[in-house]
């Protein structure tokens, strides 16, 4: 006596039915990709809006570490030519003045 097969789901009786079968399957298929895509799709972007967040915030503590470093470069060559008692462009435009009002006085 031949064993009957585990399988309870009739073959299919035509072309049509075996064919709507398909196409239900292969829309199930379409309908879990077409998720996993859009999940996939919004991660990314998600992603890439903090990376161009973070890049923005880096750069943006970069120029103020710029700006802070110049700054006190500055203060550092202001110190400096103190110290060696050198004239500044104030203090020789001073002199310019000077010099022309004691030449109007003479």
């Amino acid at each position: 006596m031949p064993q009957k097969s585990e399988n309870t789901t009739p073959p299919p009786h035509d072309d049509k039915e075996l064919l709507y079968k398909a196409l239900g399957v292969m829309l199930l298929i379409k309908d879990k990709f077409s998720d996993e895509f859009n999940d996939i799709f919004q991660k990314a972007n998600a992603s890439k809006e903090d990376i161009l967040k973070t890049v923005d915030e880096v750069q943006s503590k970069a120029e103020e570490e710029k700006n802070e470093l110049d700054r006190q470069l500055k203060e550092k060559i202001k110190s400096v030519i103190r110290e060696m008692g050198l004239a500044t462009k104030e203090d020789i435009e001073e002199l310019k003045e000077l010099i022309k009002s004691q030449q109007k006085n003479s």
